[in-house]
């Protein structure tokens, strides 16, 4: 069964809504791309963070961040503006199964139809 968090992230993956939360200690704010699993069976997610802190600082224009969504804490959903970064050149390797992907053209062939 999966846990709060990875319902939690599948729902902003659903509405298009911003996640706020609390990880390694820093607040985050972010928008999920990607929701799986590692082959190991953490739950992970490949995310955009758009706001916040991190321990490597967060530029300006965003970065990409892999979660293991049992490390996150104070998990909550916000309305605000969908972001998703720049594109990526090369394949995720964050996702190992990929069960939710917001792209509706994903190449990962998401075990869950989402939408």
């Amino acid at each position: 069964m999966p846990s709060l968090n990875y319902r939690l992230f599948a729902r902003a993956i659903e509405q298009r809504r911003q996640v706020v939360c609390v990880y390694d200690g820093y607040r985050r704010e972010l928008c999920p791309i990607i929701l799986g699993h590692k082959r190991s069976g953490e739950e992970v997610a490949l995310t955009f963070q758009f706001a916040g802190e991190s321990s490597r600082g967060l530029p300006s224009e965003g970065s990409w961040r892999c979660l293991l969504l049992s490390s996150a804490s104070d998990v909550r959903l916000r309305d605000g503006p969908w972001r998703s970064g720049p594109s990526h050149r090369r394949p995720q390797s964050c996702v190992d199964i990929v069960e939710f992907d917001v792209n509706p053209s994903s190449p990962y062939k998401p075990s869950t139809d989402d939408r």
